[in-house]
């Protein structure tokens, strides 16, 4: 949103300037080379985050966890004595309507996790307007560096400006900052980085099937004779044996004449382990991301695609892979956007059964036994579903009962 002049932030400081510096962060948010950093590694390749995310299965692990995460709803609630109930406002339309003027929630939080998830570290600038978050502008996660002060140990930020050599401070109180995984500092790890012997390794194998691939000798089969073939004779041979090449001409019945024999070829030992090679190096950065191969489309040896192993699978990939971010970005939120006299009421919560929206049989057995213990009414699990409230009896809290007296069955228990 466009910040008006004349209204000064919650520190007394004018919002003009601040309006003209987030307009200039917008225009140019492209992010620029992210080759931030170069680790060395024993493969030579030089790992940057532009040259990771050329690896199929690192693009495929940020981007099907941010965008997997991206998609749950996240609401503001605040505690009651009945439970919770869920607020509107200006902060809710923050971070659930509109967290700036260019982008929808969806793509903001989806590219807070890809920074995150990439580089172990997620910056957004929040702009303020009479002592409320207005705004949240991203910016790349190369382009900060935290800097504590060694008198006062105070925290802030150093940005870089996008296109130019300028840097600037922004306090701590003015950057929404996520962390990744580590060990408690003013950073979190990024994985590109601690990783690199991997990818480094990964990208090597990919360039080297690339190479074998594109200018190797790659023939299906050869034609043995004990004659020799005259060079005239070579064009008609090819030709001839141009008939039987292709999918469509799939078992045609091939006539070969002055002794020749036709012997298919198979892969070669190195080819072969270049390919199991590539499968590893999959798994590997898999492990890296914390994200299953199957989540990706790979299935390791013997495994299928389907299956109740594989709905394990993705119940622990939420529960161990996506449910710790979440679980960051909620709390960040309530510290830092959610003023200290409300936090202890005052939450945001992203909405994890939207994870099984695209399990019918999950969401059913989930509503079933939410409804009939007693734990939701029906017009709530009709919530769950988009539809509309019924009202009455089905707005009442209902058990299901084994055994009862059968002159009771008709009265309500």
């Amino acid at each position: 949103m466009d910040l008006p002049r004349g209204i000064i932030d919650r520190f007394g400081r004018p919002m003009a300037a601040l309006s003209d510096l987030t307009k200039d962060q917008r225009l140019t948010l492209q992010g620029g080379d992210l080759g931030y950093y170069v680790a060395s590694n024993g493969s030579g390749k030089v790992v940057t985050l532009s040259a990771a995310m050329t690896i199929s299965a690192v693009w495929a692990c940020i981007a099907r966890s941010a965008q997997a995460m991206a998609s749950l709803p996240l609401d503001l609630y605040r505690k009651t004595a009945s439970g919770r109930q869920a607020q509107s406002g200006a902060l809710a339309d923050l971070i659930s309507l509109s967290p700036n003027e260019d982008q929808t929630p969806v793509e903001f939080w989806e590219g807070m996790f890809s920074w995150m998830l990439a580089t172990g570290n997620a910056y957004a600038e929040i702009f303020w307007i009479n002592g409320r978050a207005a705004s949240l502008t991203p910016i790349p996660s190369t382009h900060v560096t935290p800097i504590r002060n060694k008198v006062t140990n105070q925290l802030s930020y150093e940005v870089l400006e996008l296109g130019s050599s300028r840097r600037r401070i922004v306090q701590r109180q003015d950057m929404f900052h996520l962390r990744g995984w580590g060990f408690g500092g003013d950073e979190g790890l990024s994985p590109i980085r601690w990783g690199t012997q991997s990818l480094g390794a990964a990208m090597a194998a990919d360039e080297a099937s690339a190479k074998m691939f594109g200018s190797g000798m790659q023939a299906s089969g050869v034609l043995k004779t004990n004659q020799r073939i005259m060079p005239e004779q070579r064009p008609q041979l090819q030709a001839m044996m141009s008939e039987y090449a292709g999918s469509t001409k799939a078992g045609k019945l091939m006539i070969l004449e002055a002794g020749m024999e036709f012997e298919q070829l198979t892969l070669n030992p190195d080819d072969a382990q270049m390919l199991e090679t590539r499968r590893f190096s999959i798994e590997e950065v898999c492990r890296w991301f914390g994200t299953p191969p199957i989540v990706i489309g790979h299935s390791a040896e013997g495994q299928t695609m389907w299956g109740t192993g594989v709905e394990q699978i993705f119940l622990s990939w939420m529960q161990l892979g996506i449910n710790p971010v979440l679980k960051k970005v909620e709390q960040r939120i309530r510290k830092q956007l959610i003023p200290i006299r409300d936090q202890r009421d005052l939450y945001a919560e992203f909405n994890r059964e939207a994870m099984l929206q695209m399990d019918s049989k999950a969401k059913a057995e989930f509503l079933r036994a939410m409804t009939t213990n007693g734990i939701m009414t029906r017009d709530e699990a009709r919530d769950k579903l988009n539809l509309e409230r019924r009202g009455g009896v089905a707005d009442e809290l209902m058990v299901q009962t084994a055994m009862s007296p059968i002159d009771l069955l008709n009265e309500r228990i």
